[in-house]
């Protein structure tokens, strides 16, 4: 009687699969009602000033789910006088080690604007934006962020016109030098006329069209990193904006007159969270779950399996299903079990109802396996 048989290597067959969920995040989660700071109920701050905490319910609910963390970092080259400066640099440094890395003499290397970390522009001054493990899963699939921010002057109303934020073809235009897996450059455009400056240093044509430079995202770590330049002037701070500079009405961040890189100089981190949060129409993007699967196919010849290894398919020494000892012997195939080589039970498969097996019959069970 056979009860264990080897499986070959040509009836294993392994397959990766990737699926998505979509995962839109309103502004009203955000910042409460359009235009209005939300009530907090649903912002944690921390008494380390570090980062602050979103959740999609009060988050001392048994049912409030973790969102996103925002926090705030400067390069010990960029502004370095500002509150909470030490805290900012550590921040800064901190994400820079884990996803940019070291360079060749052990430095620590700045975030670059257009992925190339041996030259080109740094970002100096950023908002880091961490999504949860929940809504990012295995990673942010690639070429679906959007981010949509409310760059209108007057910081009352901010949604009357609309920066645009995705990661344009980040499909295939991904970079991969990065420690923490593959990134793609975040780009800004508008529908609004006029209101990117087209002389900014961060402008850049692609297919035709106008973006402009605004951050990165790294879609395995489920990070975007927000450059201060999206949310100021070619007149502000550094000059390093990419909103049209319209004189004396700069874009008012914080409700007291600061862009977004002045903030980030005079505020404090969860301070400068809440600016934000503010100017957040909604995000969207969606998740990838990689679903790796090994399909066994478990052939039983004509004449195997005919007896079952059950003690009780026997009675009196005689098989319960024979009337007649002429009669061929029928086992009923219930299940299968996937062994290791030293026989060690590692997966079972039931079947809905039994099946049938006699020395007339061929079969083949496709077992899959998913992980």
């Amino acid at each position: 009687m056979t009860i264990f048989k080897q499986i070959p290597a040509e009836d294993r067959v392994s397959t990766r699969t990737l699926l998505h969920e979509a995962i839109p995040i309103t502004g009203t989660i955000l910042s409460g009602t359009y235009g209005t700071l939300a009530a907090g109920t649903n912002i944690k701050n921390f008494t380390h000033g570090i980062f602050q905490s979103v959740y999609d319910y009060p988050y001392l609910s048994s049912s409030a789910n973790h969102i996103f963390d925002i926090s705030v970092g400067t390069s010990a080259d960029g502004l370095v006088t500002s509150a909470q400066t030490i805290k900012k640099d550590n921040i800064y440094n901190q994400m820079a080690q884990v996803l940019a890395g070291y360079d060749k003499d052990g430095n620590i290397q700045k975030f670059d604007e257009d992925g190339d970390l041996t030259s080109g522009t740094k970002i100096d001054n950023c908002i880091f934006i961490n999504f949860s493990r929940l809504l990012v899963k295995d990673e942010i699939k690639k070429g679906s962020f959007q981010m949509t921010l409310g760059v209108n002057g007057a910081y009352a109303t901010p949604m009357s016109k609309l920066l645009d934020i995705t990661d344009h073809q980040g499909a295939t235009s991904f970079r991969v030098n990065s420690p923490a897996g593959e990134y793609g450059i975040l780009y800004a455009s508008s529908s609004t006329s006029g209101l990117l400056d087209t002389t900014a240093a961060q402008k850049v044509d692609i297919g035709g069209a106008p973006y402009w430079k605004a951050g990165l995202i790294y879609y395995q770590a489920g990070i975007a990193i927000l450059s201060s330049s999206i949310l100021s002037t070619t007149g502000s701070i550094g000059g390093l904006g990419i909103l049209t500079d319209i004189g004396a009405t700069k874009l008012d961040f914080d409700g007291s007159g600061n862009t977004l890189t002045g903030s980030i100089v005079a505020s404090q981190i969860t301070s400068s969270a809440d600016f934000l949060r503010h100017r957040i129409q909604n995000i969207q993007f969606n998740n990838t779950i990689e679903l790796n699967s090994t399909v066994y196919f478990c052939r039983v010849k004509h004449n195997e399996f005919n007896y079952s290894a059950n003690p009780t398919y026997l009675t009196g020494s005689q098989i319960r299903v024979k009337q007649d000892k002429t009669d061929i012997p029928i086992s009923y195939i219930t299940s299968i079990g996937l062994y290791s080589a030293d026989n060690q039970l590692l997966a079972v498969g039931k079947f809905s109802e039994p099946i049938r097996k006699d020395n007339n019959i061929e079969l083949t069970f496709r077992a899959r396996l998913d992980y």
